[in-house]
């Protein structure tokens, strides 16, 4: 699935949203924003470094980002000192900028880099043998700061005690990690602290590459979240299956985002074909909405209310399972029980009592 359909997908939505009433169209939009910050306006993640550099860039990269990868990272050339694309096979792709060592010729370049493109996290590196009582020299800003030490535990103490005794420090240091070997418990805790700080759009590149289950649960909750109150508020709309293919457009989308959060590639074909294992295909949709429907006008002022809350109950069913099948690792099977359980348990929440 290619950006120009995300963005036909998103201009779709859009448009609908503007013909809902005014108390339905504002949370709708604002339901779309972290859809289209984690999907749509998805970027690579962008590291300004800084400090010692007698730690090769490659070394470093290979120890944080690829501790499990088998294959050579690929590098885009370009001069030093500049925005550099780093992308880790199997996982994804990273925006290095190594300004170590740089010196005052190339201070203008960086910054011209650092206005046209900010860096999302800031790595001051020491090499366990710096002169710490020395002024550390960290660019000004707002930007979250994490050193990395190569020497021991007390001199990740004595880094962390210098950073935070500068005032344009302090407040922006998120913390010092230790470097010691591949798949250490420090990088992995480091990988799961930068998928919690990066920003929405750099968030999913860095959850591919880190592999983080915790941040892969959290953005799939969030996903989840907010297709199932969108489609719960396509569904209220009372016109007659004029909602169904948006609706399915929508789940198929929230289920290609589950398996990419995974690790896989974007597919809709996929996801569509996941969907209809589930037994969840547009047919049964479409029986099951309009079925409600017609079953509920005996119910005045219930029905597109009703309605709104299955839709809303399919989604959240679908999207329970496929987090449970594309990052749990259950099987199809359990994956199903998982579908069934959830959108009854929903759904019985959705029928009004009569009196």
């Amino acid at each position: 699935m290619n950006q120009t359909t995300l963005v036909q997908i998103a201009e779709r939505l859009e448009g609908l949203a503007g013909k809902l009433p005014e108390k339905i169209r504002r949370p709708v939009l604002r339901e779309l924003i972290p859809l289209k910050q984690l999907f749509l306006q998805q970027r690579r993640p962008r590291f300004l470094f800084i400090g010692s550099s007698k730690r090769p860039m490659p070394e470093i990269i290979d120890v944080l980002f690829a501790p499990d990868s088998h294959e050579g990272m690929n590098v885009t050339l370009t001069p030093v000192h500049r925005w550099t694309e780093w992308t880790i096979p199997g996982h994804g792709t990273v925006s290095i900028l190594d300004a170590r060592d740089a010196g005052d010729s190339a201070e203008t370049q960086i910054q011209d880099d650092l206005r046209r493109e900010p860096a999302d996290v800031v790595f001051f590196f020491d090499d366990g043998e710096s002169n710490l009582n020395e002024p550390i020299g960290v660019p000004q800003g707002e930007t979250k700061i994490i050193g990395l030490s190569l020497g021991s535990a007390r001199r990740v103490t004595e880094l962390e005690q210098a950073l935070d005794a500068q005032p344009n420090v302090r407040d922006r240091l998120l913390t010092v990690v230790r470097i010691t070997e591949k798949q250490s418990a420090e990088t992995r805790r480091l990988m799961s602290l930068l998928a919690a700080e990066l920003p929405n759009q750099a968030k999913i590149e860095m959850i591919r590459i880190s592999r983080d289950r915790h941040a892969q649960l959290h953005v799939a909750q969030m996903l989840i979240k907010s297709t199932t109150a969108i489609c719960a508020a396509i569904g209220a709309q009372p016109i007659p299956l004029a909602d169904l293919p948006v609706l399915t457009t929508l789940q198929v989308l929230m289920v290609s985002g589950i398996m990419y959060i995974s690790g896989r590639e974007r597919s809709l074909r996929a996801a569509t074909e996941f969907i209809a294992a589930l037994g969840a295909n547009v047919g049964v949709g479409m029986l099951l909405r309009e079925g409600t429907r017609a079953m509920l006008k005996f119910f005045p002022g219930w029905g597109n209310v009703v309605c709104g809350m299955v839709a809303g109950a399919g989604t959240y069913a679908i999207g329970r399972a496929a987090t449970t099948y594309f990052l749990e690792g259950a099987s199809l099977k359990e994956a199903k029980q998982t579908y069934l359980k959830s959108r009854r348990k929903r759904s019985r929440h959705a029928l009004p009592a009569h009196e």
